[in-house]
């Protein structure tokens, strides 16, 4: 794996440039802008507000929520911050203002900020590192910050994160009198890089440079195992429990570590910090240990769905093909992280089997952490279901509504990337863009109706001709991708996951890219014992499921085939409008069974019209069964 010099690497172009006028996702973002974000601010008022209120007025105790409840503030300060971006809104913009002027009033002088600690153990900060999650609510807000600074040209959360990341400095390190530590939760290692490129300042890169280092190298964990009675927080923290190096991925240096493993959110955090530092750094070997944890982690741990952490124990990875389904944990976080890691390696090589991990984990894992009208949510995302798991308005550990909602109001500046020479078209989102190549401005103009179509349509905006190369994506999953520019079919393949055209511009050019996108029947690798003797249905890069409530019968019943003829057909009236996969199989039948539980084999299989709808969209409707691996035997 090479590390791209630094001049060739593809760098997102910003939100606020990137406008999105997509079909598919106009609606999704403006109910996760008009609904989720008021409908998470409601939730925040509860808990976490008041906390950051009563340090202000300088109170004690009282404090609600979990001990890592001031982050779902930062996270909702973050996606309002993205939302204001590239949209005037006075009101989001006036619950910004006052939310950040509470958050710089509860902050102490010397730059610490910690509601949990300052109400509940204010003497004993930085004495339980492996389970308060400290460091990981610094991390939230520093990434806030920078949000809310580029959004705004406001400096005052900056400035409350700078005070933050300064007084985090002074404390940790390996000189005399310093905490020789890593984060509990990981988080803050990426957020200091954001920190470094918006300011400039080389302490924060080095300091987050130390957390990654000191991940697996230092004896603090253990140490805190050992006194776990003198340290505060309660049973609920874990604090007295046995300590799992792999759970915090400190088993091994980061470098040495060669499978992913623990808890799937911490191990995404810190690959993303990872990644940044390795970029910053030129660290080589460091992307190449990365490398290798993606590879056993996309071919190894990671559902169809793209999501990942297999186990509720934990919340965590497990071993290799065990990917089970009605029990998966597959935390909306998690998927949430992948994005944000998968990005990241896309950043450092250009290539496009990142995106292409990244976009399934977007369509899939992710999205279907939130209802469709905005307001419920999904902590774990199971590939079947009893018929008993559902969304919900709120949870006691609050951190993937905010999380999505974040990733969602910046979806925009994961469209496109450049490079001195060139624009990277990532995502198929109907979008216009603006950005410099080779000293001149282009702009790109997409239409497509994609997932639900193949066809993405490009227009070329120069004031005078210029020689750039445009890199179209051509996803995993695409086996006939058509290109013409100007009416005039341009043949190839792609080169690392893109087609490139590489020619001089003039204003008007346009480029029509076709996708082909075929029903697939998908089988899992013969060693994941769940999936044996079954299918799953994927379009594009929409993995399918089937629910009770389209077929009246449990999907488990259910005899596929995989030469069953499945037709794609749109309908508006179907969950705000899907492509649904229609077609006749076999339905396992119950004749002769006379309430019995086993009898000896006899084949009984009746015709049966099924209906499968995109994954994202489960649970939506009337209660019942779902399943995306369908038998076939």
């Amino acid at each position: 794996m090479s590390l791209l010099p630094s001049e060739d690497r593809p760098t997102p172009v910003p939100l606020a440039d990137v406008s999105v006028d997509d079909e598919f996702w106009n609606g999704r973002l403006a109910t996760n802008r008009e609904t989720t974000i008021e409908h998470q601010y409601d939730r925040l008022g509860e808990r976490c507000l008041p906390n950051f209120r009563r340090v202000r007025d300088g109170e004690t105790g009282g404090f609600r929520g979990m001990c890592f409840e001031d982050s779902d503030a930062y996270k909702w300060l973050e996606a309002a911050s993205y939302v204001l971006a590239n949209r005037d809104d006075p009101d989001l913009k006036e619950r910004v203002d006052e939310l950040v002027d509470l958050i710089a009033a509860a902050q102490d002088e010397n730059g610490y900020l910690n509601t949990y600690h300052q109400l509940e153990f204010d003497e004993e900060r930085w004495t339980n590192v492996r389970n308060l999650h400290e460091l990981y609510c610094a991390g939230h807000l520093i990434e806030a910050a920078v949000a809310h600074y580029r959004a705004t040209g406001e400096r005052s959360l900056l400035t409350v994160a700078t005070e933050f990341a300064d007084h985090v400095d002074r404390v940790f390190g390996t000189g005399e009198g310093e905490l020789d530590a890593a984060p509990g939760h990981e988080e803050i290692e990426l957020a200091l890089v954001k920190l470094h490129r918006a300011t400039d300042e080389e302490r924060y890169l080095e300091l987050a440079r130390y957390f990654v280092d000191a991940r697996g190298t230092t004896g603090r964990f253990e140490w805190e195992t050992d006194h776990a009675e003198e340290l505060p927080g309660d049973e609920e923290w874990h604090t007295g429990s046995e300590y799992d190096p792999t759970y915090y991925q400190t088993h091994a240096p980061v470098r040495a570590q060669e499978t992913v493993e623990g808890h799937a959110v911490r191990a995404m955090y810190l690959f993303c910090g990872a990644a940044d530092v390795a970029g910053e750094t030129d660290d080589e070997g460091l992307l190449d240990a990365l490398v290798g944890l993606w590879r056993n982690m996309t071919e190894r741990r990671t559902y169809v769905t793209g999501g990942i952490g297999s186990t509720a124990d934990g919340e965590r990875f497990t071993e290799d093909y065990d990917l089970p389904n009605r029990t998966a944990y597959a935390e909306t976080c998690a998927a949430v992280g992948s994005v944000f890691w998968n990005r990241r390696l896309f950043r450092l090589t250009g290539e496009g089997r990142f995106y292409d991990v990244l976009e399934r984990a977007l369509y899939n894992g992710a999205l279907a952490g939130t209802s469709l009208d905005g307001t419920a949510f999904f902590y774990e995302n199971p590939l079947e279901s009893l018929g008993h798991h559902h969304r919900k308005g709120w949870f006691a550990c609050a951190c993937c509504p905010p999380n999505l909602a974040r990733l969602l109001a910046s979806l925009g500046e994961y469209v496109y990337a450049t490079t001195d020479g060139g624009v990277y078209v990532n995502l198929y989102v109907g979008s216009e863009t603006e950005v410099t190549v080779a000293g001149e401005t282009v702009s790109v103009t997409q239409r497509t109706d994609y997932p639900w179509e193949g066809s993405v349509d490009l227009e070329i905006g120069v004031d005078s001709p210029v020689e750039a190369a445009l890199h179209l994506r051509v996803p995993e999953w695409c086996a006939d991708a058509r290109l013409s520019v100007n009416g005039e079919r341009v043949e190839g393949e792609a080169d690392d996951g893109y087609r490139t055209l590489d020619r001089t511009w003039h204003d008007g050019d346009s480029v029509e890219l076709s996708l082909n996108l075929p029903v697939r029947r998908m089988m899992a690798h013969p060693d994941l014992p769940d999936d044996a003797g079954r299918l799953a249905l994927q379009r594009g890069p929409l993995v399918y499921c089937v629910e009770e409530t389209d077929v009246d019968v449990p999907p488990s019943r259910l005899r596929m085939d995989s030469e069953d003829s499945l037709d794609a057909r749109w309908d508006e009236d179907l969950l705000d409008g899907v492509v649904a996969l229609e077609g006749e199989t076999r339905v396992a039948g119950t004749e002769g069974w006379d309430g019995r539980l086993y009898r000896e084999w006899e084949e009984h299989r009746e015709e049966k019209r099924v209906t499968a709808v995109p994954y994202y969209g489960w649970d939506n409707r009337e209660e019942g069964r779902m399943a995306v691996w369908l038998p076939t035997r």
